[in-house]
């Protein structure tokens, strides 16, 4: 006889790194079944790891099939513009999934002066990695699958925050960075799957913020001294770095909202340093 296990809805999650964990762990706290995927099967406590380096296994072959959602949170590579649909070429064809969601990233949309930016905007991407996604959202948009888009702003959570980066903070007049905190990312996932609404969606806060008021607030919530300010033209910044001050936007997050009901339990950067700073060890 089947068990209650085995009848629970299945997510195949293809990268089980900072976000896709999360993802994970709110999915199984829900009753969900969960594979995910990394270059070695990757351990966690309570999904079956699946190794994924580029070559499809039976075992990843068979999620597939299997999979009731599935989302995608491996980003572009240098070689390839998704490493996914590069591997599995017919997942349009083996794919049953009510849901799958694919991970983009607001730098799609390229450098907007500060203006809010929504949906229905062509992408007008100026880096390359911003290229890359534009490139990997089409890709799975001609799959014919029931996609979700979803260009998330600046991910952050425990671990993974301004509390890792106190010690500098670098200044660009009216520059502004959009943020979601990733359990926040968790939590519109499980809405997704629950009720799909194929599109895209932009998922941030909802409330940008000068980067470095991040930064000096981060230190003097952990009593640390205050960080040193670093122009944004700086040699001491590396090309990588510079990059994401050549570009703002304020990203509007209206849509997704309306259609399935989110709103991010981490308004802004304040709530959740705070929830962060309230997690032993950070």
């Amino acid at each position: 006889m089947t068990n209650a296990l085995e009848r629970a809805p299945h997510a195949l999650i293809f990268g089980l790194g900072f976000t896709g964990r999360a993802i994970a762990q709110r999915l199984l706290a829900q009753g969900w079944r969960v594979s995910g995927t990394g270059r070695a099967a990757p351990e966690m406590e309570g999904v079956r790891g699946i190794s994924f380096d580029g070559a499809v296994s039976a075992a990843l072959s068979k999620a597939v099939a299997k999979a009731d959602v599935i989302v995608s949170a491996i980003p572009p590579a240098r070689e390839v513009s998704d490493p996914v649909l590069e591997a599995l070429p017919e997942l349009a064809l083996t794919c049953r999934a009510r849901a799958v969601i694919y991970l983009s990233a607001t730098s799609v949309y390229g450098n907007r002066d500060g203006q809010w930016v929504f949906e229905e905007e062509a992408p007008r991407p100026q880096t390359e990695r911003g290229r890359a996604r534009a490139e990997a959202e089409l890709r799975w948009l001609e799959t014919g699958l029931p996609v979700h888009v979803l260009r998330l702003a600046g991910i952050y959570g425990p671990g993974r925050s301004a509390f890792e980066k106190m010690e500098r903070a670098v200044i660009k007049p009216d520059h502004v960075v959009n943020r979601i905190h990733v359990e926040d990312i968790a939590d519109l996932i499980s809405r997704i799957a629950a009720k799909p609404a194929p599109g895209i969606y932009n998922v941030a806060d909802g409330h940008p913020a000068p980067p470095q008021d991040v930064v000096k607030l981060a230190a003097q919530m952990a009593d640390a001294p205050p960080p040193r300010e670093v122009a944004w033209t700086d040699p001491e910044l590396s090309a990588m770095a510079r990059s994401f001050y050549g570009e703002t936007k304020r990203v509007d997050i209206s849509k997704v909202a309306a259609t399935f009901g989110w709103a991010p339990r981490y308004t802004d950067y304040r709530a959740g340093l705070a929830q962060i700073f309230a997690v032993p060890g950070r």
